[in-house]
């Protein structure tokens, strides 16, 4: 049984008499433990656990935060005392009788405790049950102070959708000041075991996440570049393998090692800054058994882009927030403490990620120049914005030299997917149709959206130089596919490959913070990946 802080028992009741777990918030900082053995609970929690963990950034000032504990409890739903009891009902459990009276049986059982003053104060408040709409009472009744009503939409029933209404529950639960609140489903009749099970994860899932908010920059995302450095990028990933010895082992590689390995690529980005580039290699091997299958995540690494000599200027260019470019990193070494702690059997699996900064000097790359990668290919640099590809093209060649089975690597690639698909789709490319299966899968479970976009060939004619093996950059129309084009000339044919332009989904811009996207489906797909 996994555990955060005291215990997640995930399980259900019958609905008419039980809530689904109780949820209390305390003000102690969260703790986190796994068994040994990898089963399907701990495989169910570990994406939340990966996002919610301290990456242990040392600067910033610590401040406790929220511990956030679960229990599945059977209770009478009209009998549990606490602050708010947070009900999620769909369009469909509105429904009346003649008499206009609930026809929900949770429903039924709560209006006749407050003598209807549920159904005619849902009434007063328009409340009709749609995702996004809540109302929170504060009638007498029940042994609860508040009940909250809380809208799940239409059938069918998703992650995404559970994840949200946990989310929505703690709103509720900050702006009532509530420390404790049960939550039930008003019906959950279509779901199987397999699925409950998956739906009382996601609501514990939402519920982390919501709580947390940005005392100490969260995670590595949100951490200002002045901060974190390349070098400091590196230092955090080590403490990943000093927490989990005996499955991990790292090689953190200098400007001079990448030098001897040929990376004319990666550190033609990284020579302008004051800054030096760190190449982190951390590797995970099972504690015990045979290894079935060899894995690579590889992320991008830019702890800040400036854009270099092609600098980024004007309205919308978010320079102030590229910070976030490292996004692709963070995601590969938050699925990496997962997996410390899971330790999966079977599957061996390496995280890389080519760490730098793109900054503007008499050292830098200018546009014109000729960098040479690893694999002895040329590219002409005709946009040093377009940076984050040349980075990866040696990272991938890397990679693929340690004889790895499949690669996904995630990178905030390029602002033409943030068109294409918005701020909260990332797009996905890949030759491999089965590889693709596996991972949107994987986001299935995870919540996560993706959308798998074609790798057209033809526009490979617009990445064509005249004096280089390639362009870093074509045209602005089908921009993303272009780049995904780019990389997959630094992957071996041998090994299958996929790509996700992560660049929409990485950051919050109502909330104003990084959202942890990705290393949910990068737990479970690792995860398929050591099952299979």
């Amino acid at each position: 049984m996994a555990t955060i802080a005291t215990s997640i028992v995930v399980s259900f009741t019958k609905p008419s008499s039980s809530s689904l777990f109780l949820t209390k918030f305390t003000s102690r900082i969260h703790s986190v433990s796994f068994p040994k053995r990898y089963h399907s609970t701990t495989k169910l929690m570990s994406h939340t656990l990966a996002r919610a963990a301290n990456l242990g950034l040392t600067n910033p000032t610590n401040i406790e935060t929220p511990k956030i504990s679960f229990s599945a409890t059977d209770i009478d739903v009209t009998e549990w005392k606490g602050d708010i009891l947070a009900v999620g009902v769909t369009e469909k459990d509105l429904t009346r009788d003649s008499k206009s009276k609930f026809e929900n049986l949770i429903l039924s059982n709560i209006d006749s405790k407050l003598d209807g003053l549920l159904a005619e104060a849902s009434s007063e408040e328009d409340f009709s049950g749609k995702v996004g709409q809540s109302t929170v009472l504060r009638i007498k009744g029940l042994r609860s102070k508040r009940v909250g009503l809380i809208g799940l939409g239409q059938s069918p029933f998703t992650t995404a959708l559970f994840k949200g209404f946990g989310e929505a529950v703690v709103a509720a639960a900050k702006s009532a000041q509530a420390s404790s609140v049960a939550i039930v489903l008003a019906s959950s009749e279509g779901l199987s075991s397999q699925s409950k099970l998956s739906t009382a994860f996601a609501i514990a899932s939402g519920a982390v996440l919501g709580l947390f908010e940005d005392h100490r920059y969260r995670e590595l995302v949100n951490s200002p570049a002045n901060v974190l450095t390349p070098a400091v990028l590196a230092e955090e990933a080590s403490k990943v393998v000093s927490s989990y010895s005996d499955v991990f082992t790292a090689k953190i590689l200098d400007a001079e090692q990448c030098k001897k390995l040929k990376m004319g690529s990666y550190l033609g980005v990284a020579a302008a800054s004051a800054n030096p580039p760190h190449f982190i290699h951390l590797c995970y091997k099972p504690p015990s058994g045979p290894v079935n299958v060899k894995l690579a995540l590889v992320g991008k690494g830019l702890t800040f882009d400036s854009g270099g000599y092609n600098i980024k200027t004007g309205p919308g260019c978010s320079i102030e927030l590229m910070k976030f470019d490292m996004g692709g990193s963070a995601a590969v070494f938050g699925a990496a403490k997962a997996l410390g702690q899971i330790k999966p059997l079977g599957v061996e699996v390496h995280f890389i990620v080519a760490a730098c900064e793109n900054m503007i000097s008499g050292t830098g790359m200018r546009p014109g120049d000729i960098l040479t990668a690893s694999n002895g290919k040329t590219i002409e640099v005709n946009n040093t914005d377009a940076e984050g590809r040349l980075t990866l093209a040696d990272a991938l060649v890397y990679a693929c030299n340690q004889g790895v089975h499949k690669i996904v690597d995630l990178a905030t690639l390029t602002g033409a997917c943030v068109v294409a698909l918005g701020p909260s789709i990332a797009g996905v490319f890949s030759p491999s149709d089965e590889l693709v299966k596996e991972v949107l899968e994987a986001s299935e479970l995870s919540g996560e959206k993706f959308w798998r976009l074609p790798l057209e060939e033809s526009y490979w004619e617009t990445m064509k130089s005249g004096v280089a093996d390639m362009l870093n950059t074509g045209g602005r129309p089908g921009g993303s596919i272009a780049a995904a084009l780019f990389l997959k000339q630094f992957v071996d044919e041998k090994v299958r490959w996929l790509h996700i332009d992560m660049a929409g989904p990485v950051w919050n811009d109502k909330k104003r913070t990084a959202t942890g996207f990705g290393v949910a489906t990068l737990v479970e797909w690792v995860l398929k990946n050591a099952s299979s």
